[in-house]
């Protein structure tokens, strides 16, 4: 009998409490993200990278400096935001999320997250974004 290519680490298909994880994991991002550096730093992989474009800003940067930003800049979730866990996808130690917000720093986004499963704990490790509505504020 062959392996199914779905199953996880250790021959175990992906689990409800791993799905969990990884949601509770989200989660962490989502609060961070709006001024939270502590929750971001414990999301994040310190070696992830975040890459997209806002306007006529390409950004392809350590995560470092998302991280300083929002903490310098709380409150960037507007009056209306929310956020919706589209999809978990994962595999083993590896996965990729996607999550799509609205009204944060002015924008909506579709946001691209690889996760992985390092040292028995998930992290991203890397934000891949795209502005879909909105635009950012202008100083």
């Amino acid at each position: 009998m062959q392996d199914s290519p779905n199953k996880g680490r250790g021959g175990n298909l992906t689990t409800i409490e791993e799905l969990q994880n990884v949601r509770e994991l989200i989660q962490l991002y989502i609060e961070g993200s709006d001024g939270d550096a502590t929750k971001l730093r414990c999301a994040f992989h310190p070696d992830a990278r975040m890459v997209g474009r806002i306007g006529d800003e390409d950004g392809n940067s350590p995560i470092d400096g998302f991280i300083a930003w929002v903490a310098e800049n709380p409150g960037l979730a507007g009056p209306d935001y929310q956020a919706l866990i589209r999809s978990i996808d994962l595999t083993g130690d590896a996965g990729v999320v996607i999550l799509v917000e609205k009204d944060y720093f002015g924008c909506d986004f579709v946001d691209y997250f690889s996760v992985a499963r390092t040292k028995g704990a998930w992290q991203i490790v890397n934000k891949t974004y795209q502005v879909t509505g909105g635009a950012p504020p202008t100083h």
